[in-house]
């Protein structure tokens, strides 16, 4: 017999280092093994942002899916650099192609499209928008 799913929640957690707190408390599942599962997955993604998609059942049990890191998250990574510009006139920090190459094939999974040149458009214009060049 399939579960009855009560919720679908989609969430962006610490990676490696989640906590029963009011976040998982809104999803409705046994906190204390979802943390000690999701940190287990991803203890080497400490510090940084990890998306995720929890199903939750009728019976407190849940499953979840991990996803990549955001792309901001990543450019400002690879730029050396807090945050991007408010204005995306203004440069604030550089990346490589090289750089851009190793974004667009670490999120080529989680886009919406089918090879690495679009992919790599795609980070492209987050680049700009973020006021990041790229070299």
């Amino acid at each position: 017999m399939k579960k009855k799913i009560v919720k679908v929640v989609k969430m962006e957690l610490p990676g490696g280092d989640a906590h029963p707190g009011p976040k998982l408390a809104s999803a409705g599942v046994n906190m204390a093994k979802f943390c000690t599962d999701f940190n287990a997955k991803t203890g080497d993604r400490r510090g940084q942002i990890v998306p995720v998609i929890i199903t939750a059942y009728e019976d407190k049990s849940c499953d979840f899916v991990i996803k990549t890191s955001p792309v901001a998250g990543l450019i400002l990574k690879a730029a050396g650099i807090e945050k991007g510009s408010g204005n995306p006139k203004n440069i604030v920090g550089h990346i490589s192609q090289a750089q851009l190459e190793e974004i667009a094939n670490y999120k080529l999974p989680d886009l919406n499209c089918e090879d690495i040149e679009a992919a790599k458009k795609v980070v492209a214009g987050s680049c700009r928008q973020m006021g990041i060049a790229i070299d």
